[in-house]
């Protein structure tokens, strides 16, 4: 019988077809549950990005999940995989702490990687997968009763000036301004 995990990366692989990911764990801080793991998509969706999946962050219930549980994926232009790492380690972090849900916004609290000067992060749906792949991935085990639900959520690296702005402002705001999603070099849009 396939397993929570095996049907995930099941979905995983028909999304990234024969792309062979990087595969960082953050090691967990609970006793209770593994780590969180990223795999890095390098080239996808096209040259010079990367795409950066999680799996662990929905082993972690929060309170505020009714209809499923969070994944979440970022995509970057950039070659430097410490962004794969920082997404597990958000992750690992916050699982069971933050819903990850639209409009919340993370304070790194320091530069995140060397190829940029934002230190923080939204929430929003992913730009790299489609709706229908990212909402109700089904992961049930047939040997449990009820249905296990994970949705894919979008993580967007931006500067301290735009969290701010989203958490005055709303995500509405922020998300209508002109800026490239994928470009962690740019300068802020607000």
């Amino acid at each position: 019988m396939p397993s929570r995990v095996h049907a995930y990366s099941a979905h995983i692989d028909r999304l990234v077809g024969d792309a062979e990911p990087e595969v960082f764990v953050a090691p967990s801080t609970r006793h209770d549950v593994p780590g969180v793991t990223a795999l890095r998509f390098a080239g996808l969706p096209r040259r010079g990005m990367a795409t950066s999946i999680t799996y662990g962050v929905s082993l972690v219930r929060h309170r505020s999940w009714e209809h499923g549980t969070a994944e979440l994926c970022m995509c970057v232009r950039s070659s430097d995989a410490i962004w794969s790492r920082v997404l597990g380690y958000l992750g690992e972090q916050l699982r069971g702490v933050c819903p990850f849900t639209y409009g919340n916004t993370i304070d790194f609290g320091e530069r995140i990687a060397s190829d940029t000067r934002m230190t923080a992060f939204f929430v929003h749906a992913s730009t790299v997968i489609e709706r229908e792949d990212a909402i109700g991935i089904d992961v049930s085990e047939p040997s449990l009763s009820g249905t296990d639900l994970i949705t894919i959520q979008g993580m967007y690296p931006i500067h301290e000036i735009e969290r701010q702005f989203i958490n005055e402002r709303g995500l509405d705001a922020f998300w209508n301004q002109v800026w490239d999603t994928y470009d962690v070099s740019r300068p802020p849009a607000v």
